[in-house]
C-alpha cells in the first residue's frame, strides 16, 4: 500500500469515528450510522429476495438529494430502454436516502457503506453490477479501484471541475488517479473538458446537466393547487424558494414596505420547523397565511402564502413571475433550474459559482446576483417594464430549451458502447 492510500484510509477512519461521536447529538449523523448498521446481512437478505434470478444490475450512486435529481432522468431512461435491468440506487447522505427511499423506479435503495477495501469488495461482490454510474461529485478510492479491477465500466455524470480542486494540484496525485478509473466522464462545461485534458484524460464528453431534462419533465407534470390558485387570483407573484434566514433578512423589509399592490408572495423556506416559521411570521408585518391553515376566509386577503411542507416548491413556480432562490448568502444557492423551466427570471445571493447554469444565466441576463436589500429592490423594479422582463424571461426559457438532451446522450453512449449485456427494447 502506498503512502497516499494509507493516509486516505486514516482520513476515512477519522471521518467514520467523528460521525459516530456526532450521532449522539445530531439526528443526521445518527441516521448515517443507523442506516449502515449490520448492512452486510441486511443487504444480502434484501437482494436475494428482490433479485433471486440474478438479473443484471446497474448501480447508480448519488451523494444526496440534488445528485439524485441529476441521476433520475438516466435511471428512468434505463428502465424504459432496458426493462428487465435491475437498478441499485445508493446514497451517501441521509438527506437523500430518507427522502427518496420509497422511489419506485429503483429496485433497491440503500446507503453506500463507508469507503474501505473490505466494504468495497463485499458490496460489489454482493450486487455484481454490470455498469456503475456515479453522479457529479462522488470519488471513493476503494469502490472505484475495485470496479476498475473487475472491468465494470463506471460513468461519471453531470460533473463540473474547477482549477482549485485537488485533482489539478501537484500534491493531488491520488485524487487525480481516481479520474482515470472512470470509463467515461460526462461534464457540464467546456472548462471542465480543458482541465481534464490538461492532465491527459481524453474519455470525456460535453453533455450538459441531466437536471435540465428532469426539470422540464417536472414542469410538464406540475399539478395545480386550488388553495394556491385562490390565493394568487389575478396577481403577479414573487416566489421565494428555499430561503434561509440571511435571505429572509433582506426580503422581509421589501415585502413589508415596497411590494407593489398588484403583487403577492409565495415563500417556501428551506427550514420548515415551527420555530423558523414563527420567526418569518414575526418579521412580516403584512398579512400572512400558512399553506396548512388556508381557508376560504383567509386566503384572499393574505399577501404572503407561507409554505410549511416539503415537496410543493417545484410545482409552485408555475404561479410565479419572478423567483428568488435562497442559499446564496450561505453554502451556495439551491436549485434555479426549476423556476427557469417555467421561464421565470431568477435572483439569488453571491455564492453561486459552483453552478454552471447560474454562471451562464448571470452572464446572459436571465438571472441576477444581489448583495443586499437595495440590490434586490433595484433588480425587482428594473424587471417591471415589459421589455426588460420579456428579455430576461426569454433568456431563461432559451437556456432550458438549448440545454436539454443530456440523458439521451448518455443512454445513446451506453447503447453504442454496449455497456449493458443485453439488447435494448424495441419501441
Amino acid at each position: 500500500m502506498n503512502m497516499s492510500v494509507f493516509l486516505y484510509n486514516i482520513g476515512i477512519g477519522i471521518y467514520i469515528f467523528s460521525i459516530q461521536i456526532a450521532a449522539f447529538f445530531n439526528t443526521k449523523a445518527r441516521l448515517w450510522v443507523q442506516g449502515r448498521r449490520a448492512w452486510r446481512t441486511r443487504y444480502v437478505t434484501d437482494w436475494q429476495r428482490i433479485n433471486p434470478g440474478g438479473v443484471p444490475c446497474v448501480w447508480v450512486h448519488c451523494a444526496s438529494l440534488g445528485e439524485f435529481e441529476q441521476g433520475r432522468p438516466v435511471i428512468e431512461r434505463l428502465k424504459k430502454e432496458f426493462a428487465t435491468v435491475k437498478i441499485l440506487l445508493t446514497f451517501f447522505s441521509p438527506s437523500g436516502y430518507e427522502i427518496k427511499k420509497g422511489y419506485d423506479r429503483a429496485d433497491y435503495i440503500c446507503y453506500l457503506p463507508a469507503d474501505s477495501l473490505a466494504n468495497a469488495l463485499t458490496f460489489i461482490g454482493l450486487f455484481k453490477p454490470v455498469l456503475s454510474i456515479f453522479v457529479k461529485y462522488e470519488f471513493w478510492y476503494h469502490y472505484l479501484h475495485i470496479l476498475q479491477k473487475r472491468n465494470i465500466p463506471t460513468l461519471l455524470l453531470s460533473a463540473v471541475f474547477r482549477e482549485n480542486q485537488l485533482f489539478f494540484k501537484w500534491y493531488g496525485g491520488l485524487f487525480k488517479s481516481l479520474l482515470f478509473k472512470f470509463y467515461h466522464i460526462f461534464v457540464q462545461n467546456q472548462t471542465s473538458i480543458k482541465l481534464l485534458q490538461s492532465i491527459g484524460l481524453k474519455d470525456v464528453t460535453l453533455s450538459g446537466d441531466t437536471r435540465v431534462d428532469r426539470v422540464v419533465q417536472m414542469s410538464q407534470e406540475a399539478q395545480t393547487s386550488p388553495s394556491v390558485s385562490a390565493f394568487v387570483e389575478d396577481k403577479n407573484v414573487l416566489i421565494i424558494g428555499s430561503s434561509w434566514q440571511a435571505d429572509e433578512a433582506i426580503l422581509s423589509p421589501f415585502i413589508n414596505q415596497y411590494l407593489p399592490a398588484d403583487w403577492k408572495v409565495i415563500l417556501a423556506p428551506h427550514d420548515i420547523s415551527e420555530n423558523h416559521l414563527r420567526q418569518i411570521e414575526k418579521k412580516l408585518s403584512t398579512s400572512t397565511v400558512r399553506y396548512s391553515k388556508t381557508s376560504e376566509r383567509n386566503i384572499f386577503d393574505a399577501k404572503v402564502l407561507l409554505i410549511d411542507n416539503i415537496g410543493m416548491l417545484a410545482a409552485l413556480y408555475q404561479y410565479g413571475k419572478i423567483a428568488y432562490i435562497g442559499g446564496g448568502f450561505g453554502a451556495g444557492i439551491h436549485n434555479i433550474l426549476e423556476p427557469i423551466a417555467f421561464g421565470l427570471p431568477v435572483l439569488f445571493g453571491p455564492r453561486f459559482q459552483k453552478f454552471e447554469e447560474a454562471i451562464q444565466l448571470t452572464r446572459q441576463g436571465g438571472a441576477f446576483v444581489i448583495y443586499n436589500s437595495v440590490d434586490f429592490r433595484r433588480v425587482f423594479f428594473s424587471l417591471q417594464t415589459d421589455e426588460s422582463y420579456r428579455k430576461a424571461a426569454t433568456i431563461a426559457s432559451n437556456y432550458i430549451r438549448s440545454n436539454q438532451g443530456a440523458s439521451d446522450q448518455i443512454i445513446q453512449f451506453i447503447q453504442k458502447h454496449r455497456l449493458l449485456n443485453f439488447e435494448p427494447l424495441n419501441h
